[in-house]
């Protein structure tokens, strides 16, 4: 997954937390300005990508499948505590932000990134396959996941609107625990066989696994580009909210932009390992980042609704029930065979661009 040197990191992953950290204590004591703001936002771009970076030599570091549950998990903690963030700051018009945002995940995963993978995979290999097991484990997961969570408050009755009451909503939160815990559990013990590599012996794209040393490291940085990424989006949080109003789009789009931004590393990741026929890492990577994308952000979202009584709206719109539909079924139909071609690719994307088409001009 990571390609650096074993023994030491470039200069940009320890560089840009470093930066990050810099312009986020200069936001506290300068204040909200124009340049402050384009600092902030190179900052934490480039801060995204290191901390990626250094989850991929922590995830070489132990191997699959746990490798890819790193990754997803570091992206997944970025993006729950963006939300909670805003959450926490914001009002009532904050209650679909969740929602938002976590089906905005779900579409980039399941049609943008598996879509843009199948297809540069299928143009250079023509044809790539997979283990049928684990893809189908995750889409039976995905599946409950999102139908319980994002369709299922549709359709109660002890609260009005698309909202789960506190019951629900506790109910919620510990169903999204138990699945997740259970996939994590078949993915890395029990069935553990289904997640790794389709061709064991095939070694192009990897680079060595990195020192005891340099994993550590990373680790450590890790967890310092994570924290500074939280601070400086929360900063960064109303210029975007502006931004996206005077375009005159719809507040959804905000969730859109939160989602790309996490998962855009992750993305390039998984489209990197498709690019060297390793369709399988590409397929943990995506479906994996999708699950825990549901399964750990309902529950924090969940229980800072509690907390803070916080108004919580999970239940998706008719469009977007459709769209998680056709991208449910798209999905079974794409892994239910264990090869994939250009063609799998061409329709993942186009849903994604019916996607973003509708979220713009709803």
């Amino acid at each position: 997954m990571a390609t650096a040197s074993p023994t030491r990191m470039p200069w940009w992953t320890w560089a840009a937390p470093l930066l990050a950290w810099i312009v986020l204590i200069t936001h506290f004591i300068v204040g909200v300005n124009r340049f402050v703001d384009v600092a902030s936002a190179v900052a934490l771009i480039a801060t995204v990508f290191a901390a990626v970076y250094h989850a991929e030599v922590v995830a070489h570091r132990v191997g699959e499948p746990f490798g890819t549950l790193v990754l997803a998990i570091a992206v997944t903690i970025i993006e729950v505590a963006l939300i909670v963030s805003v959450m926490i700051k914001g009002g009532p018009d904050k209650a679909t932000l969740a929602r938002d945002t976590v089906f905005a995940a779900v579409m980039i995963v399941c049609n943008g990134i598996i879509g843009l993978c199948l297809l540069a995979g299928g143009i250079r290999h023509y044809e790539q396959g997979f283990h049928v097991q684990g893809a189908g484990a995750a889409l039976a997961v995905l599946a409950a996941l999102t139908i319980l969570s994002l369709v299922l408050p549709n359709f109660t009755t002890s609260s009005p609107g698309p909202m789960f009451n506190a019951p629900q909503l506790i109910f919620a939160g510990v169903i999204s625990l138990v699945l997740y815990g259970s996939f994590v559990f078949v993915q890395t013990i029990r069935h553990r066989d289904y997640f790794l590599p389709i061709e064991p012996d095939q070694t192009e794209g990897h680079a060595p696994p990195s020192s005891t040393r340099v994993a550590i490291m990373s680790f450590l940085f890790l967890l310092a580009a994570l924290v500074v990424i939280v601070g400086i989006a929360k900063s960064l949080t109303p210029a975007l909210e502006r931004a996206i109003a005077n375009f005159g789009a719809p507040k959804a789009v905000v969730g859109i932009v939160i989602a790309a931004l996490v998962l855009l590393p992750e993305g390039l990741a998984a489209f990197r390992a498709a690019r060297v026929n390793r369709l399988q890492t590409s397929v943990n990577l995506s479906l994996g980042s999708a699950l825990a994308s549901i399964g750990l952000t309902i529950p924090a979202v969940a229980a800072t609704s509690l907390v803070i009584n916080k108004p919580l709206a999970l239940g998706l719109d008719g469009k977007e029930e459709v769209l998680l539909a056709l991208t449910l079924i798209l999905s079974v139909i794409t892994f239910g065979t264990g090869r994939t071609t250009v063609l799998q690719g061409v329709v993942h994307l186009t849903v994604f661009a019916a996607f973003i088409f509708v979220a713009v001009v709803p």
